[in-house]
């Protein structure tokens, strides 16, 4: 199976990056986030707020593993890399590649990462921490690594299309 799983921070691009670059290269295009709130009927902020937060990785878990798909962008959640059993099917569904942002652009663009449904767990309370925690997730299960500050969702597209190896 051929496919790109995008993952990253909230706002890395991952949904808005991945839809474009799935038009252009002729693949599929998956949104976790979507996928998760399908099975449950529910938003991610309510999926939180019922399961907690642990129950929520759960749930992102069991649909991520579950997950089958051929030429398809995948975007996944930004706490999917909580779930090591998702994180390595994902790894023989395609080339995960991380969008890395710094902390001071995820804490620019993301808004109310409560009322977003962002995971939170343990003791973290900010955003920064919150980045902190999840940047050597990120950094581990990535087969390549795309630098997203300051680039336009077009300028993502063709950085995710240029890692891989993919011509525009």
């Amino acid at each position: 199976m051929e496919n790109l799983i995008l993952i990253g921070m909230p706002s890395s691009g991952k949904s808005t990056a991945g839809v474009l670059l799935a038009k252009k290269i002729g693949y599929g295009f998956i949104d976790c986030d979507l996928l998760i709130q399908g099975q449950e009927h529910a938003l991610l902020s309510e999926i939180i707020e019922k399961k907690g937060t642990e129950g929520f990785i759960e749930v992102e878990e069991r649909v991520n593993a579950g997950l089958y798909a051929d030429r398809c962008v995948i975007a996944t959640g930004g706490s999917v890399i909580y779930g090591v059993r998702a994180m390595e099917h994902l790894k023989t569904l395609g080339k995960i590649v991380y969008l890395r942002l710094s902390a001071e652009e995820v804490e620019r663009r993301i808004g109310n990462f409560v009322r977003r449904g962002v995971v939170m767990r343990g003791g973290i309370r900010t955003l920064r921490e919150l980045y902190f925690e999840r940047v050597p997730l990120y950094e581990h299960y990535a087969h390549y690594t795309v630098d997203c500050d300051g680039q336009t969702v077009e300028g993502t597209a063709e950085a995710i299309a240029s890692a891989v190896g993919i011509r525009l």
